[in-house]
Formats: structure tokens, C-alpha cells, sequence
């Protein structure tokens, strides 16, 4: 009797998505948010008479530029809730937390944000509630730090309005025109079997992929399947560590806020087909003039000296491969 094999140790990593841009705002979301800053809270009023907060520069039902601002109370009363026993890093609240629909007096839509409540049974569909304003405030919603109860006389009333909107021209020295949005997440990576033997021989230099027993393809980087013929891969194939540049593309806009793509531009990224795979994968080309970089040039890894992975590929020195030899790679 052998004994069984162990199981591959399952690997995770934490990844980030992240992806923020600057956009410029118009006059409404300029007035809203530059309130903000100023403890006010302004709404628009559509054509048909109702007070939206927050704001929107196009009509929800004529689809014209609408800009009647009007400004509506700090107070008002929660539409709907949901509990947040376990807040994430950047929410607003560092303790547990409702998030919760507010509709503020003087408005008939409801804004979103966090309630600061002891627990669940605090909270309700009526309360009353007050914006809890930041200590600092720089014209963005975050300025309303949450929303705290408010002990009011009209706990679940949530009909009557205590504020009536009153027209305001919006006008506010040194206006917020422009905001970086933050769009990120946050997630837990585990590779499956073909991308943990995949990652495995990166560690020694070497590039694995995985051959199709139906098309016979080899696939790199392996997903453990045939995107083609939809059945399992598991013949393993070592390919490269040479190949060829199918096509690539010349970058000229320098990444922002990726330390790991600190690489001064104009630089080439391309599509590399290693010496007995059947798909392209990408790397960095180095070790050239971008200008003369090529279809065709034959192109070989140059590892980093802790990770295991090519940092770059750069020039053989072999002639350059027939186009033929890789046109189906394209």
C-alpha cells in the first residue's frame, strides 16, 4: 500500500482593483457638494415640483437640464434600513452601523448613508435622525460624517415634512468643480489546480501550460480547461521560454497610483506567443527602442530578481519569426 499523495497547498493572496479618475462637475453637483462643505444641504426641483436630494442636472422625466436649487433641512426621516454588523475598511463608520434611506425634510427622495445607532433595535422605518457633520469638511459627501437620531417630538411620522425647501442661488465662494472618484475593491484571490501549477513554476523560472486532449492547444496561462472544447486540461506542457510578438501596442499615458507600474513611458506592451503555446499572453518589452519594436521579433524573458515572474521580455537576436508562423495567434 502507497501512501496518498498530499494535496497542493491552496494558495490566496488579497487583490485590489482600483481605478480612480478625476471628473469635473457641473453646476448643481458643484453647488451640492460645495454646500456640503459649507453646512447646506441643497436639492433641485423638477418639473413636476418635487425636491431631489441629492441633486441631478437632468430631469427624471423630461430628461431636460434643470437647475432650481433649493435648500432642504439637516434633519429628516428614515425610509427604509439594512444593519451593518461587520463595517469594511472605508465605510463610514468603523463600528457596526445602519445604512439607511433619509429622506430630509423639504425633500421627496431619500439619500443614503450611515446611521450611527447603538444596534439593530434602534433602529426603525419613521425615526428621526440629524446629519452628523465632519469635523473637516472639503466638498464631498463625506462631509455628512452620518446621520445620528434626532430627538424629535414626530418619531414615526415620516409624512409630514418639518422644512419647507427654500430656493437658494447656489453661489458659494471658492466652488468645488471637480472631485477624484475612488472606484476600488477589495478581494480574496484563490487560484484553482491550473493556475496554482502555473504560478508554482514561475517560482523556478519556468512558464507551464496545459495541452487540450480534445484540440490538442496548449493554453498559457492554463485555466483548467479548453475554452474551445469546454473539457478539462491536465496534460501539462512546459513552453518558452522564447517567442514571438504577435501584435502590441505603444503606451504613452504613464500609470497613476500602481506602484508596480512605475515604468517611464513611452514604453511597448504586447501580446508574446512562447515557443510551443497556442495563445498569446502579455508582458512588457525592454532591452529595445520602442520605435522598434515589431511583429514578428523574437523576444526571451528577463526574470526579477525576487519574484517569480518575467519582469520584461527582450530582443534574442534570432531573425524575425515568418508571419505565418504565428498569424493564427493574432
Amino acid at each position: 500500500m502507497t501512501a496518498a499523495a498530499s494535496p497542493p497547498e491552496v494558495l490566496r493572496a488579497p487583490l485590489v482593483v482600483e481605478f480612480p479618475f478625476t471628473r469635473s462637475l457641473g453646476p448643481v453637483q458643484s453647488a451640492f457638494l460645495t454646500g456640503l462643505r459649507e453646512g447646506v444641504v441643497l436639492g433641485v426641483r423638477t418639473s413636476d415640483g418635487k425636491v431631489m436630494v441629492p441633486p441631478t442636472e437632468y430631469d427624471p422625466v423630461t430628461a431636460e437640464e434643470i437647475r432650481d436649487l433649493v435648500e432642504v433641512a439637516a434633519t429628516g426621516t428614515v425610509t427604509t434600513w439594512a444593519w451593518n454588523g461587520e463595517p469594511r475598511p472605508q465605510q463610514p463608520l468603523a463600528t457596526p452601523f445602519a445604512w439607511v434611506l433619509v429622506r430630509l425634510d423639504g425633500a421627496d427622495t431619500a439619500i443614503l448613508h450611515a446611521l450611527d445607532a447603538p444596534g439593530p433595535d434602534a433602529v426603525t422605518t419613521g425615526m428621526r435622525v440629524r446629519v452628523r457633520w465632519a469635523e473637516r469638511r472639503t466638498g464631498a459627501i463625506t462631509d455628512i460624517a452620518c446621520f445620528e437620531p434626532d430627538a424629535g417630538p414626530s418619531d414615526g411620522e415620516p409624512t409630514t415634512p418639518r422644512h419647507d425647501a427654500a430656493p437658494h442661488d447656489g453661489l458659494f465662494a471658492d466652488a468645488v468643480t471637480g472631485i477624484v472618484a475612488e472606484a476600488r475593491l477589495d478581494y480574496t484571490y484563490s487560484p484553482g489546480r491550473a493556475q496554482t501549477a502555473y504560478i508554482a513554476a514561475l517560482s523556478e523560472r519556468r512558464t507551464v501550460g496545459e495541452r487540450c486532449p480534445s484540440c490538442h492547444k496548449v493554453y498559457v496561462p492554463p485555466r483548467g480547461a479548453c475554452p474551445t472544447c469546454g473539457v478539462a486540461t491536465t496534460d501539462r506542457v512546459e513552453v518558452g521560454p522564447a517567442g514571438t510578438v504577435t501584435t502590441y501596442c505603444i503606451v504613452n499615458i504613464k500609470a497613476a497610483h500602481t506602484a508596480n507600474l512605475d515604468i517611464e513611458v513611452p514604453y511597448v506592451y504586447a501580446h508574446i506567443a512562447l515557443d510551443g503555446a497556442d495563445l498569446a499572453l502579455h508582458g512588457r518589452i525592454g532591452g529595445i527602442p520602442y520605435d522598434r519594436v515589431r511583429m514578428g521579433l523574437r523576444v526571451e524573458p528577463v526574470w526579477t530578481d525576487s519574484g517569480g515572474y518575467p519582469d520584461h521580455y527582450r530582443p534574442t537576436g534570432e531573425p524575425d519569426a515568418d508571419y505565418d508562423a504565428y498569424k493564427e495567434l493574432i
